[in-house]
């Protein structure tokens, strides 16, 4: 096509040597077709331009591409707006290529509509990560939904070996960790596809039972990512916590609270590490100290052990003081 004037030539030069994919359409031609198109639009399409010129712009659609983009297209078209899509169009070899598509009105001097501007974008790969995104965290999702049944059943095995043994109470607490476990995992496994998942979701999730009003955990640490392996250890530990500050800490009155605060930090050893700090204000003032729970403390001491981490703790005069340090390879 010709372009009048210096300027005309100067944006055909531009537009030809741009890496860009660009045609222009003119609407005041039956059908709109296709009157320039450059060396990218070639290159990207597989036609050569005297394949293209005089033809509109559906010639690059398919059985595949979705009409409803396409009705997006002719709207803004017929109401001279600009456009974004992203559609499915077709090669001359018949290969596909998802194609970002920016469509904008160009006028003259007098405001008259002259032409329709094209520019594509391949955009193939990003469609094909987010595809594969999606599709993993479909999976997760699906496991996410049969671990939730995992738990279940292995409550309930508890429970009857419970009754059948006549140790209620011991099952009681087993079933208690497995529901702490549960909850860990809940909020993050639709992530974890990603490689390292939100701290706070997990400890928000796990403690949520032991303050059904919101009022007495106050949480610090929005933000703070760590790989899915460490959520396991860090869940039932601080069940341990909660379970110990319900019985004579903090959360055994009306009055007490806790607060409780994760990022990342370089351990002892120097080692990447998620530390999460746990604060006990207002619970009553106790000779025995935190150990008053038994084997509770011993079991989260085994399992952080496995994950390379432990669990510092200490009473001071207005509650305990916790620390849990878990080394990650992830921050």
């Amino acid at each position: 096509m010709g372009f009048e004037g210096a300027s005309g030539l100067l944006f055909e030069q531009a537009m030809a040597q741009t890496r860009m994919a660009v045609c222009l359409t003119d609407p005041n031609l039956k059908d709109d077709p296709i009157v320039f198109c450059n060396e990218a639009f070639q290159r990207l399409t597989g036609y050569q331009s005297e394949e293209i010129l005089g033809r509109n712009c559906r010639f690059l659609q398919g059985p595949d591409t979705d009409q409803a983009q396409v009705s997006k297209i002719r709207d803004a078209i017929r109401a001279e707006e600009v456009v974004v899509v992203e559609l499915l169009n077709y090669r001359k070899d018949g290969s596909t290529f998802w194609n970002t598509l920016h469509l904008g009105p160009i006028y003259d001097a007098n405001g008259k509509l002259t032409y329709f501007f094209g520019s594509q974008w391949d955009v193939t790969d990003i469609h094909q990560s987010r595809s594969e995104e999606r599709h993993a965290k479909a999976l997760a999702r699906e496991i996410s939904h049969r671990m939730k049944n995992v738990f279940a059943v292995i409550g309930g095995i508890v429970n009857i070996t419970g009754r059948a043994m006549d140790a209620r109470e011991v099952s009681r607490r087993i079933n208690e960790r497995i529901q702490a476990l549960g909850r860990s995992y809940e909020p993050t496994l639709d992530e974890a596809v990603l490689g390292t998942i939100h701290v706070g979701q997990a400890i928000r999730s796990v403690l949520q039972p032991y303050d059904p009003e919101g009022d007495r955990i106050r949480f610090t640490g929005n933000g703070v990512r760590t790989e899915p392996n460490a959520i396991s250890a860090i869940g039932l530990t601080l069940h341990e916590l909660a379970t110990n500050a319900s019985k004579y800490g903090a959360l055994s009155n009306e009055n007490g609270t806790v607060d409780i605060a994760w990022k990342h930090v370089k351990d002892k050893l120097g080692r990447n590490s998620l530390e999460i700090e746990w604060k006990e204000r207002g619970g009553p003032v106790l000779s025995g100290g935190p150990d008053e729970t038994g084997t509770g403390f011993d079991i989260a001491d085994t399992l952080l052990s496995h994950s390379r981490g432990m669990l510092e703790r200490s009473w001071e005069s207005d509650g305990l003081r916790a620390t849990i340090i878990v080394p990650v390879s992830n921050s």
